[in-house]
């Protein structure tokens, strides 16, 4: 059985207003076999695209590897831009050692609502994932029962945005497409991307994230 544990604390800063909310890196970040494209950061895996999404939006010009100058980077650009992370799941135990969500067991949230109490600032959660079992939305609806909390629907469609009230604040979350190679299935299938790619056969899942992405980022 292999203990994955979560590499990274939370990055977040007195100013941030948008939390970025996964589940748990591919376990060669908490063993530290890092392959040469990632970077020993937060959503570093190379494979993982959110920072190509983000690096495409803003045209950073990323670099892709194990410097610290890669890591700075991407810190930088999170401070300028007051953004924060939080993964939402702090360790888990697997049978089998990858990434997948589901493969997950004897799993231990983080507090999420205590880091939100503690920075007040904080008023949208993006979580890289929807709502099926073990993805960031899922663990986060368990999380907020324990404080007597439940989202709120506000927009039913992709990507779905709920809130919630905390202390008199309204929280926005919005359930972003994960970056995920299995999610290209679903976005195959989803009328906007058909429409999108009609019109233009080069438009691909990559291109569609990073519309959708854009408008959050």
């Amino acid at each position: 059985m292999f203990k994955h544990k979560h590499p990274y604390q939370p990055f977040i800063q007195k100013e941030t207003t948008k939390l970025i909310v996964g589940t748990l890196p591919p376990p060669r970040f908490s063993t530290g076999q890092l392959l040469e494209k990632d970077v020993d950061f937060c959503y570093g895996s190379y494979y993982n695209s959110l920072w190509l999404f983000i690096d495409e939006i803003y045209q950073l010009g990323l670099r892709y590897d194990n410097s610290e100058d890669a890591i700075n980077e991407r810190k930088q650009f999170l401070i300028q831009h007051k953004i924060g992370v939080c993964d939402i799941v702090e360790s888990a135990e697997r049978e089998k050692i990858d990434a997948s969500d589901l493969g997950m067991t004897n799993i231990k949230l983080r507090d999420v609502i205590g880091y939100l109490k503690k920075y007040p600032t904080i008023d949208t959660l993006l979580f890289t994932g929807g709502n099926s079992k073990n993805g960031p939305e899922y663990f986060f609806r368990k999380h907020l029962k324990s404080y007597n909390l439940k989202l709120e629907l506000r927009i039913n469609e992709v990507p779905r945005i709920h809130e919630f009230k905390l202390e008199g604040r309204t929280i926005k979350t919005v359930s972003l497409t994960s970056g995920s190679g299995a999610a290209n299935i679903s976005i195959s299938r989803m009328p906007l991307y058909k429409q999108l790619k009609a019109k233009n056969p080069k438009f691909n899942t990559f291109d569609f994230r990073v519309l959708q992405y854009r408008e959050f980022f």
